[in-house]
């Protein structure tokens, strides 16, 4: 749940980024929430560049076999991925999203930039 609270902030964060930028709200460039939504993706794609699994992916593996459940190999997102759409790719090709998606969110930190109130 922890790990799917984390994907949500992230990829939902970004919309939300977006969509305040579009409809001008000004609460989207609060400083605390922009600043941990980028350090998030930042570490996300770094650890992803290092062939890391995420350390909640770590956890949450652990706890599964602690509790007589089957773990799973790779990270997460492949995961519950494959789980839920049936869809496996190659690493490569979630570094390449990752960074993409890690890429956005730093544009619009820069044309976009959080503020002060």
């Amino acid at each position: 749940m922890l790990h799917g609270l984390v994907v949500l902030f992230v990829v939902g964060g970004q919309a939300i980024v977006l969509a305040g930028w579009w409809r001008g709200w000004v609460w989207t460039r609060n400083a605390v929430f922009r600043w941990s939504h980028l350090g998030a993706i930042a570490f996300i794609v770094a650890q992803t560049w290092l062939g890391q699994l995420c350390p909640l992916t770590i956890w949450e593996q652990q706890l599964r076999v602690r509790a007589g459940a089957e773990g799973y190999s790779g990270s997460f997102v492949v995961h519950w991925l494959h789980e839920m759409l049936f869809w496996s790719a190659p690493h490569w090709v979630f570094v390449g999203v990752y960074s993409l998606f890690g890429a956005l969110v730093g544009l619009c930190f820069l044309y976009y930039p959080p503020r002060r109130h």
